[in-house]
């Protein structure tokens, strides 16, 4: 059965956080808000973790987890970028954006896409989330938490305990999410491509 905790959204509890980073770090996988939609989370170097978050969204290797980094020197760290890239990028951090980029040699072959070799990196304006970060010292791997039976996120901390609590090992409480996921924008190409249309502002990639 899972774990419940009741994070304040604004200032996160230390004692929580450290807690939540424990349960990550022993190979748990945990629901938690971000500045979209609610997300599911695990380590990004645990194989087993992958597979279960994997299993709970019901999604194959060829599906995009994304990394949810502090800021914008930690996605350098595991996707290349160039001047361009980064100065939208720049622009667009923190916020709810995804951006897909060609992956270094510092993310799993496991976890790139399988045939593009490519990432999905995120940098969320999220107190809960960034202070999460901040404790564990790297990224999260990540995915919205849409149900395999659903077509909308849950967004509700509850309803999301109670159709999970078998299956995840925390939930954490930070309070209702937005429905709109964050807005997907591919960078590989010479120009940005629009992925999906979300919570974020597709302009600030000139489209």
């Amino acid at each position: 059965m899972s774990q419940f905790f009741q994070i304040h959204p604004d200032n996160p509890q230390l004692r929580l956080i450290k807690q939540a980073a424990h349960i990550i770090g022993s190979g748990g996988i945990v629901a938690l808000p971000t500045d979209s939609c609610y997300a599911l989370v695990c380590q990004l170097d645990d194989k087993g973790a992958v597979s279960r978050l994997r299993r709970i969204r019901a999604v194959d290797e060829k599906h995009h987890l994304t990394l949810l980094c502090r800021d914008l020197s930690e996605i350098a760290q595991y996707a290349k970028v160039d001047n361009r890239q980064y100065r939208m990028l720049k622009a667009a951090t923190p916020g709810p954006y995804t951006v897909i980029l060609e992956a270094t040699r510092e993310v799993p072959r496991r976890l790139s896409h399988p045939a593009r070799k490519t990432i999905g990196l995120r940098v969320p304006e999220n107190s809960i989330t960034h202070a999460l970060l901040e404790e564990l010292g790297q990224p999260l791997l990540g995915a919205t938490l849409i149900l395999p039976d659903e077509e909308v996120p849950l967004t509700d901390p509850e309803s999301i305990r109670n159709k999970l609590e078998k299956l995840v090992d925390l939930v954490i409480d930070g309070g209702a999410c937005s429905l709109v996921p964050t807005t997907v924008v591919d960078m590989t190409g010479d120009v940005p491509e629009l992925i999906r249309q979300g919570r974020g502002d597709a302009a600030i990639f000139g489209l």
